[in-house]
């Protein structure tokens, strides 16, 4: 069993660095969770000796989140701050001779690109379009951009787009008709619009020659694919002749399919795009290309209606506009990879990956596809590489994300940035540890432990027992925004975690296996995993234990509630599946609920009815707080309200906490705090000794 140092130890360092004396310490709240700077997307200078990235600031007085640009050389001068402009600045990129970044900002009214010498002066707009831009790239040779705006496919101009959005706003009608599925995703109706790949040219100064060039014209697919894909979906080849780009085919299918697929398109427009990897029915995401420019690595999925396959590794050489040798890298790792970059020479990629409850850093030899781990534990959530160095954003349970340099075999880590230090060291933390045990089929199965700020091995504590989502999913050593484990060890509670069958990091059967049966293994191994932490930490409470959960989490919450009744003093269902019949008719990525049910409802009704949670209501008693959100097009509204209708019916305690201007997750500032204060003081109510 791995143990992780306590929280304390990091609060110590920085006492002794002088960043805050310990009389001004409190314990971690939503509050501390809230102040943390977020640091994003870390972009190396072509010459290797500078980092650009991003910084959110949560403006509480605003009720919204501020984001600017920030530089740090890789000696030990320390980051400082190029942008301070009250609207938002972020996704930095290197101009070719690492004099200047390019950025997107909207400081002009809208989302356009700007440009910033790094040596000091003031940026200037690039564009000047009637979109918003998005998803910004920059050819190698400093020549183009790529980005992305939402047009109609059938407007021949970003003016008819913005004419035609102009003229739905100010007219009297509103209806929308559809003749596809598809008609909203994650938190939008769809209003015909779709995301198209744009290439602008620039001129020696830096500025936009001419209008954008639409790589995508007539197309009824975006790119990136929505609702997450970002710039890490496009790429330039052919050294800056060509842009590659993921994409979907759209149409009457789009709503049940993951065929996504590699496109290549002349930079100028001069050609359609021709579909790369056709040849692959399932996913194809995230190319990125060779130093050299003549080897494209992608990531592949193998089965078809999967989003949860396991992501290898694929290699070819770029031959014009078709692909040629191509090989699987990683066939033979059982691990699925989420993100990958070139080292300076060409011969390793740089992988992360979940792996045993962290998302590690790895080294994958390009010749042989030998995969060596460099970083282990904690949360690897962005990479940037030069010749000699890497860059890593590094995040755990014990504090958020800050950059860390290393050799290129991940040795000699140290920080780069401690731009939350102060922060830290005013917030008690929990410590926390990993745990097995055996779980369903007696296989082995990992947990966490987070213990209540300031432990005292002489009390006992009461549990906050949380569920992930996903399901394919993972609570692993992370420092997380919205379901952090600090919040409850902050408010005197431990939190136990459990990565039952179906998470994501144990190999692809543990993952796979939950197919068929989201109600069986799963709620096994929870069983399994809270027993086996109270026999093992024999300061957790096992009479005051509340089980909380979001997504996935929360339908565990509900099917808990009528098949494991009698163990708990109180649930929270954050924007839980209560019915999975009408969770299959009103959803809308149906290739989730087709495979994870095996099949559509109609064809398979059993397989949904077999664990459902509105077939067993008739045992539910445990008092529950149901929270949902207005924009959840993903788990509607109406599951949150069937369950809040269940338990009124049923005489159950129970409270109903509704969003009507948050989608599946909760992130308004403000509304993050009311979320906090109303799920803790939930469980004081239920959990006092």
């Amino acid at each position: 069993m791995r143990r992780f140092p306590p929280a304390a130890l990091v609060v110590s360092v920085f006492l002794a660095a002088g960043a805050i004396s310990a009389q001004e310490t409190h314990p971690f709240s939503v509050h501390d969770m809230l102040a943390m700077d977020r640091l994003s997307d870390p972009q190396m200078s072509p010459d290797g000796s500078a980092v650009a990235f991003t910084v959110r600031t949560t403006d509480l007085e605003a009720n919204r989140g501020r984001t600017d640009i920030w530089i740090t050389p890789l000696d030990d001068s320390g980051p400082r701050r190029l942008t301070t402009n009250e609207a938002a600045d972020f996704h930095p990129r290197w101009t070719a001779n690492g004099d200047g970044l390019f950025f997107l900002s909207t400081r002009s009214g809208s989302s356009q690109v700007w440009r910033l010498p790094v040596s000091g002066g003031e940026p200037h707009q690039v564009t000047d379009l009637p979109l918003n831009a998005g998803n910004l790239v920059v050819s190698p040779d400093g020549r183009r951009i790529a980005l992305t705006m939402d047009v109609f496919v059938d407007c021949e101009t970003l003016d008819c787009t913005a004419q035609r959005l102009e003229e739905r706003t100010s007219g009297k009608t509103t209806g929308v008709a559809y003749d596809d599925l598809f008609v909203r995703h994650w938190d939008v109706w769809k209003d015909g619009r779709r995301s198209h790949v744009f290439v602008l040219e620039l001129d020696d100064s830096g500025s936009a020659a001419g209008e954008p060039v639409d790589l995508m014209r007539g197309l009824d697919q975006d790119a990136p694919p929505k609702p997450f894909g970002g710039a890490e979906e496009i790429a330039f080849g052919h050294g800056g002749a060509a842009v590659i780009f993921a994409s979907r085919l759209g149409g009457t299918e789009e709503a049940w399919s993951t065929n996504f697929d590699l496109y290549l398109a002349p930079a100028d427009g001069s050609a359609p795009p021709v579909n790369l990897t056709a040849s692959n029915p399932a996913w194809d995401s995230h190319p990125v290309l060779s130093p050299d420019g003549d080897t494209l690595a992608w990531l592949a999925m193998e089965r078809p209606g999967y989003e949860s396959d396991r992501f290898h590794v694929r290699l070819a050489r770029l031959e014009g506009a078709r692909l040629e040798d191509e090989r699987a890298l990683t066939a033979d790792w059982d691990r699925s990879v989420s993100g990958l970059a070139f080292s300076a020479d060409g011969g390793t990629l740089y992988v992360t990956a979940a792996d045993l409850g962290q998302r590690s850093l790895f080294a994958v030899d390009v010749a042989g596809g030998e995969v060596t781990r460099l970083q282990g534990e904690g949360a690897i959530a962005g990479l940037a590489v030069s010749e000699d160095r890497l860059v890593t954003l590094h995040n755990d349970l014990a504090g958020p994300s800050e950059l860390y340099v290393s050799a290129p075999d991940g040795s000699g880590r140290k920080p780069l940035t401690a731009i939350n230090a102060e922060r830290r060291a005013a917030a008690r933390m929990g410590s926390y540890e990993q745990f097995t045990f055996a779980g369903w089929n007696e296989e082995t199965v990992h947990g966490y432990l987070v213990r209540p700020v300031d432990f005292d091995p002489d009390r006992r504590y009461p549990v906050a027992f949380l569920i992930h989502g996903g399901p394919q999913g993972s609570f692993g050593n992370s420092f997380h925004y919205r379901w952090n484990p600090q919040a409850y060890a902050g408010a005197g509670y431990a939190s136990v975690m459990i990565d039952f069958h179906g998470s994501v990091g144990y190999g692809q059967e543990f993952t796979d296996s939950i197919r068929g049966d989201w109600g069986g293994k799963p709620l096994e191994d929870l069983q399994k995993g809270l027993a086996a932490a109270l026999d093992r930490y024999p300061f957790l409470d096992g009479d005051r234990v509340c089980a909380l959960g979001a997504s996935y989490g929360g339908y565990m919450v509900n099917w808990i509630a009528g098949a494991w009744p009698d163990r708990f003093r109180c649930l929270v269902n954050h924007d839980g599946v209560f019915d999975l019949r009408s969770m299959y008719y009103t959803t809308e990525e149906l290739w989730f609920v087709e495979w994870d049910h095996l099949g559509s409802y109609f064809a398979n009704a059993d397989g949904y009815e077999r664990h459902n949670p509105a077939l067993l209501v008739d045992r539910w008693t445990t008092p529950m707080l149901v929270i949902h959100g207005a924009l959840d097009f993903r788990v509607p509204e109406t599951q949150g309200l069937a369950a809040f209708t269940a338990l009124k019916r049923r005489d159950v305690p129970a409270r109903l906490l509704y969003f009507p201007d948050e989608n599946h997750w909760v992130l308004n500032p403000a509304n993050s705090i009311q979320w906090h204060e109303e799920v803790l003081g939930w469980l004081a109510r239920w959990l006092e000794p």
